[in-house]
This record gives structure tokens, C-alpha cells and sequence, in this order.
């Protein structure tokens, strides 16, 4: 694979893609930075990956999961080897800090390490039959092809969480990543291809639009894992309702921290910053709201624009910077827009609010804090990702609770507080699928689902036993002697 000129993927070759046409990718630090010419692939791409998928299918299928996982380890080891490699290109196309990258490595690891692991308990049950001399059991099997559409924020994490349970469930995949981190999401399929995995089970069709529409209108995929922003979840969704395509859909958040008056302000104020402006906020965890009692809430602002305020926006590279650009100039101009609307409306700007300048061009994003954000106000309703939050007040536990859920979203809620009773309460009444007290509320565990609520998320989770409830179906046996 040339890095500098990467294609398609398709039935274990590297091929130029049939439209003749590419795109560069650039980097976000440095826009004189072209990393390199990839594959701006079409409807005829597409349909040749899941031909090869097809046919590779019922020798994959009859590997069983426990030689499939095989193939899962030796990516891990690979994986382990390129950690660098890895960390590097995350870097460069997507723009995170190095330790970020790092993060993001050790997070696919993680997530491999996990999924291999499950390859011994795919099991059913065995259930009591209502004859004599009868034997009753369930069992998965896989549902077959899968297309799997991934975002540029993660381009090695969530590309994995969508890869390796497809190939450990014995589905063979189309991968479609971001146009926008294409080289990542090569150096992937170069990783397992690497490890051996058979001609045709794992395609890559880089591209954008045409080749996503391809694959969910192709009769031949039984699935479409998809994660990335409500609109084009509907659409998936409303295409392949006509054939009942099973889809899972992880589609985005506006999350809310909920800081208490008895909070400790200090430990709210770090998990804050890190939540809202890590990855410059690029994050569907990233905490977008504060929700604060108003006893403290001048105390908290006041930490907050203290901290915001020193915090070094440059090139995720570099040692010193604190906040990474954003991914591209349609993101920058979106966060801006979004300041702009945001005053319109009532909100003042404590802090940040306009585009930053870098050690060269590139989409620099001041972090920005919004104060006297009212509840139903745009930005306070709509997803920005990236680096802007809002402060609101409220009036205690239960009119903090009405805010935080009183958005479409409802990917991830946090409350600090040092009351036991309002934790557990907590719990229950958020309308949110992740949930934090007293900690960072930005994604969880490998093992643990990653699974939003209400327009966060359609679909089983990923991440944990429950995405076997996407890539597999069930089948009940009766038997008898």
C-alpha cells in the first residue's frame, strides 16, 4: 500500500477505484500539509466489495468464532506494533493531540482485546421441551454481509468497535470510513490483511455519499452500522425500510453535566474541561452543556473561564498544545456560526468565541464558554462539535434534571454532587444511555455498551455483549429421539 496514493480494498487487492477519480487528504494542522491522494470511489466500487464480501461469506461463516477470533489476536499484536504508526497518521489526517491518538489506539486494542475474547461465549441456551424424548436449544448465526459507515472523529476506534465483532460474529464487511480519514482507515485494513484474514471478508471502498447510498441499497447487505449525525441516520433508515435492513445508528448528543450546590467544584471544573474541549469537542460524549445550581454557579463559571482561558490551542503534534484544531474549515465555520447564533439569542461570551491562529494555516477554534444560555436556546438544543459550551443555571436536583433532559439527545448524562441518594436518583431519571457521577461523562468501557438514547441512537450497542444483537439472529432447535 502506497500511503501517499491509497485505493480501494476489494477481495484482497488494492485497486483504483472505477469512477478515475481522487481527492487529497489535508492536514487540519497545517493545510499545506496534503498527507496524500485517495480514492473518491462511486456505486460500481461499492457493489464489487460486496460481491467479494458475498462470496467469501460461507467459508468465513464455517470458521466458527473461536478460529475467527484467531485472526482478532493477531491484529492485536500487530496493532501493538504499529501503536506509533497508528497514533501518527490520527494525528496528522484527524488533528487530535499525540496522547489523544495514543488514547484512541490503546481504546481499539481494548476494544479487540474484548471482542476476541467473546469468541467462547456466543452461545444460546438450552430451555425444557413440552414432549418426552425432546431437546430444546437457541443459538446465533451470523446475519451476513455488513456495510459499516464510520465518522472521521474516531478513525481507528470506531472503525474497529464495528470491525471486529462483524469478523468475530462471521460477518464479512464493507467498510466506508470518513472522506475525511481515509489513510487511517486504510492503514486498518492494511492491519488485518496483515494478520491473514482471507481474501474478501474485510473491503474498503473509500468515498463519500454515492458509495454509503450503494451499500444500503444493496440487496446483498443484510446490515448498515452507522455512526454520525440524525439526518443521515433517517435517511439510512428510511431507505432501508423497504426491505427491513437492520441498522444500528449511532447518531450524536448534546450532553449536559449537572454540577449540585454541595459539588466539588474543583474535581466538576477538570472533568468539565476535559469533557467539552478534549478532541476540541469533537466527541458525540463531549460535554456540550453545564447545567449548575445557581449557588455556584458564579463560583464554577469563574473556574471555568480561568482554566478555559490558558488553555494552548495549536497542532496536535506539538508537546505544548492543550486543545487540537478542528477537523476542517466546514467544522470552523459551524462552531463560529453557532457563537454568532448563540448571542443573537441571549447568550454572553465568557470566554474564546472566535477562530485562533496556529504555527501555520490551519482550523484553529478558540475554546469558547457561552454564559446565560437559556434552556431552549439553539445552542442549547443543537449539536455544535467542537469546542464552544454553554453554562445554564438552574433552580436545584429537579430543575437540573428537567434540563438536562429536555433535548432530542440522549447519548451521555453526568452529575456531581456528594449525595448519595440524589446519585442513585440521578440514574434513574436521566434520559441518557452512558452515565457518569463525579468523573468525565465522554464515552465508557470496551466491555460496557456505547449507546445513547432517544435521537442518539437507534439499534442495539456497540462495545459490549449487547452488539452481538446486531450481527447475529437467533435460531431455536427442537429435537427429537
Amino acid at each position: 500500500m502506497d500511503p501517499q496514493h491509497v485505493h480501494n480494498h476489494i477481495d484482497g487487492r488494492w485497486v483504483a477505484p472505477e469512477t478515475g477519480r481522487t481527492r487529497p487528504d489535508v492536514n487540519p494542522a497545517d493545510t499545506g500539509d496534503v498527507i496524500g491522494e485517495f480514492a473518491e470511489s462511486g456505486g460500481v466500487d461499492a457493489e464489487a466489495a460486496v460481491a467479494a464480501a458475498h462470496r467469501a461469506g460461507p467459508a468465513w461463516r464455517a470458521l466458527g468464532p473461536i478460529a475467527r477470533a484467531a485472526y482478532l489476536r493477531r491484529a492485536w499484536q500487530l496493532l501493538t506494533e504499529r501503536r506509533d504508526d497508528f497514533a501518527d497518521a490520527i494525528t496528522r489526517e484527524q488533528g487530535k493531540r499525540t496522547a489523544e491518538a495514543r488514547g484512541e489506539v490503546d481504546r481499539a486494542l481494548a476494544v479487540l482485546d474484548f471482542t476476541a475474547g467473546e469468541a467462547r461465549r456466543l452461545n444460546g441456551v438450552t430451555t425444557p421441551a413440552e414432549e418426552a424424548r425432546t431437546f430444546a436449544c437457541t443459538f446465533r448465526v451470523p446475519i451476513g454481509v455488513v456495510g459499516l459507515i464510520t465518522p472521521w472523529n474516531f478513525p481507528l476506534a470506531i472503525p474497529m468497535w464495528k470491525v471486529a465483532p462483524a469478523l468475530l460474529a462471521g460477518c464479512p464487511a464493507v467498510l466506508k470510513p470518513s472522506p475525511l480519514t481515509p489513510l487511517t482507515a486504510a492503514l486498518l485494513v492494511q492491519l488485518f490483511a496483515d494478520a491473514g484474514l482471507p481474501d474478501g471478508v474485510l473491503n474498503l471502498v473509500q468515498g463519500d455519499r454515492p458509495v454509503g447510498e450503494a451499500l444500503v441499497a444493496h440487496p446483498d447487505v443484510a446490515g448498515i452500522s452507522f455512526t454520525g449525525s440524525v439526518p443521515v441516520g433517517v435517511a439510512i433508515q428510511r431507505a432501508g425500510a423497504p426491505r427491513l435492513l437492520r441498522t444500528q445508528l449511532e447518531l450524536g448528543g448534546k450532553n449536559a453535566v449537572i454540577v449540585l450546590a454541595d459539588a466539588d467544584l474543583e474535581a466538576a471544573t477538570d472533568a468539565i474541561v476535559h469533557g467539552a474541549f478534549g478532541q476540541a469537542g469533537q466527541r458525540c460524549s463531549a460535554t456540550s452543556r453545564v447545567v449548575v445550581d445557581r449557588q455556584v454557579e458564579q463560583a464554577l463559571l469563574d473556574r471555568l473561564v480561568e482554566r478555559v482561558s490558558a488553555l494552548r490551542v495549536g497542532p496536535g503534534a506539538a508537546a505544548e498544545t492543550d486543545v487540537c484544531p478542528v477537523v476542517d474549515g466546514d467544522r470552523l465555520a459551524a462552531c463560529l456560526a453557532a457563537v454568532e447564533q448563540a448571542q443573537t439569542e441571549g447568550a454572553k461570551v465568557a470566554c474564546g468565541g472566535f477562530a485562533a491562529s496556529g504555527p501555520t494555516p490551519g482550523f484553529y477554534m478558540q475554546p469558547t464558554v457561552l454564559r446565560d444560555v437559556e434552556p431552549d436556546a439553539t445552542i442549547a438544543q443543537e449539536e455544535v462539535f467542537g469546542p464552544v459550551l454553554s453554562v445554564i443555571g438552574c433552580d436545584g436536583f429537579d430543575d437540573g434534571m428537567r434540563i438536562s433532559n429536555s433535548v432530542r439527545y440522549g447519548m451521555s448524562g453526568t452529575l456531581f454532587t456528594r449525595d448519595p441518594a440524589r446519585m442513585f436518583e440521578a440514574l434513574e431519571r436521566f434520559e441518557a444511555g452512558m452515565l457518569h457521577v463525579n468523573r468525565p461523562g465522554v464515552g465508557a468501557y470496551a466491555h460496557l455498551p456505547h449507546s445513547g438514547a432517544k435521537a442518539s441512537q437507534f439499534g442495539p450497542p456497540e462495545c459490549s455483549p449487547q452488539v452481538w444483537d446486531f450481527y447475529t439472529e437467533w435460531r431455536s432447535a427442537c429435537i427429537s429421539y
